[in-house]
């Protein structure tokens, strides 16, 4: 039986299964942000305000090694320090419901870092002359006019022409080819059967396959169809669970690793809310991706994912069943039911920016946890009358000085606070809660008097 609730804006899982259960991240690379490394400045006008704000590349240190290099595509939103971000598909992201988030490929491809032969660069686009500084800030106005349909100018001349070029040459490119992906990511079956196939999805020449923690002593094998075992695979491999026959009901874990380049236009996504990044360059970086099985010999035999799905302002959690009884579980209220040798989808509606953490657990222990914040829009407008990163001072203050380097502890980013409204909130409850005060207090010296 599954447990699933919301409970004031938080899906939460009830009983020990939460720490059974184990978080399925995209695969992919995993990575943490520097800063804003290569910018200008960059006027967002509106509602009759100019807001001075920096513009240009960030730069994120890849979990495992490797560098890469990203805009951001959500102006109004701000960057916290250190975020942690996992690559993504564009459908849990506020590019899933652009129209144009392949022209924003296009710029990626046609501009620089990727063109870095500054001075052909600035011929196309009509401009004098080109820096780097200028590169960087020209092509983020340009993507913010079609990720956020931002009014916005860079403020540099040579940039704002070559803003103005990639905004009017842009076509529409499809979305990029993952990293590192597996799917599904959970399989199911009885022991002794083949659990499987597990398709993997990489731009990589070949991957690395880890088997689970424990197959010395479970017995667990990773193999082909044939039954070789496997510790390598390319694009397409498909690759199955092993389980000995006389197993008893359990679940395993496989992980790929590979190291790659990041395909240009990937989003990269934080469950901090920190500001949804797009790829436009990427060293030689590690990436990586799991797969879950479970098994048993009889009765309901569950396999369940989830994925955001921007498209339905949701969360779709995927369950198979595999064994020979139905699989019952109850998720926000409702009770579902997956008939044995069938799956479905049950799509969990949510609010934007609503975290959501839930468990789905079943029988032999059977427990897989659901963690995350719904992103999937731009911020829309302006938050702030100063863009800032938190605890950060407004790149406005940076002035007409460009930079190609930040401190690691001083980023420099786009975006209003999103604790602005939580300060006003406690603000206003400060100031209720004082007024209330005082009135007791007169109230009680009113009596004393009488």
């Amino acid at each position: 039986m599954v447990s699933g609730v919301v409970a004031a804006g938080v899906l939460s899982g009830a009983g020990t299964a939460v720490a059974d259960g184990r978080p399925q991240p995209e695969g992919g690379a995993a990575a943490t942000i520097n800063g804003l490394k290569t910018y200008g400045q960059a006027v967002i006008h509106e509602d009759g305000v100019d807001q001075q704000v920096a513009a240009g590349l960030f730069e994120m240190s890849v979990d495992g090694g490797g560098t890469l290099q990203t805009y951001c595509v959500d102006i109004h939103s701000p960057t916290q320090r250190d975020a942690r971000y996992q690559e993504t598909p564009w459908s849990s992201t506020s590019l899933g419901a652009n129209k144009d988030a392949g022209r924003i490929r296009w710029i990626l491809q046609n501009s620089y870092p990727q063109v870095n032969d500054l001075a052909a660069l600035a011929r196309r686009a009509g401009a004098g002359g080109l820096t780097e500084q200028d590169a960087a800030a020209g092509t983020q106005v340009a993507i913010w006019r079609y990720s956020d349909g931002a009014k916005v100018d860079a403020v540099d001349p040579q940039a704002e022409k070559l803003a103005d070029y990639l905004e009017k040459s842009a076509r529409n490119s499809a979305e990029p080819q993952a990293s590192l992906t597996l799917d599904p990511p959970e399989v199911s079956g009885r022991p002794g059967a083949l659990l499987g196939p597990v398709t993997v999805h990489t731009n990589a020449g070949g991957v690395t396959v880890v088997p689970p923690a424990d197959a010395a002593t479970s017995g667990v094998r990773i193999i082909d169809k044939t039954g070789k075992v496997i510790k390598s695979a390319t694009d397409g491999s498909r690759l199955y669970f092993a389980v000995p026959k006389d197993a008893p009901a359990g679940s395993a874990q496989l992980t790929v690793q590979a190291s790659t380049t990041v395909p240009v236009g990937r989003a990269f996504a934080s469950e901090s809310r920190s500001q949804t990044q797009i790829l436009a360059g990427s060293s030689e970086s590690t990436v990586s991706a799991t797969a879950g099985a479970t098994w048993a010999a009889k009765g309901a035999i569950p396999a369940v994912s989830a994925r955001k799905n921007c498209a339905a302002q949701g969360v779709d959690v995927t369950a198979t069943n595999k064994g020979d009884q139905p699989f019952t579980f109850r998720l926000m209220g409702a009770e579902h039911t997956i008939a044995a040798g069938a799956s479905r989808t049950v799509t969990v509606p949510l609010q934007e920016d609503q975290a959501y953490d839930f468990t789905i657990t079943g029988p032999n222990g059977f427990s897989r946890r659901f963690t995350g914040i719904l992103d999937c829009k731009t911020q829309g407008a302006l938050t702030t009358k100063s863009a800032q990163t938190l605890g950060e001072p407004s790149p406005a203050t940076v002035g007409g000085n460009t930079n190609t380097t930040t401190s690691d502890t001083d980023l420099a980013a786009t975006g209003g606070s999103a604790i602005t409204p939580m300060i006003a909130g406690v603000a206003i409850g400060l100031v209720v809660i004082g007024g209330a005060v005082l009135v007791v207090l007169r109230r009680k010296e009113t009596q004393t008097e009488e």
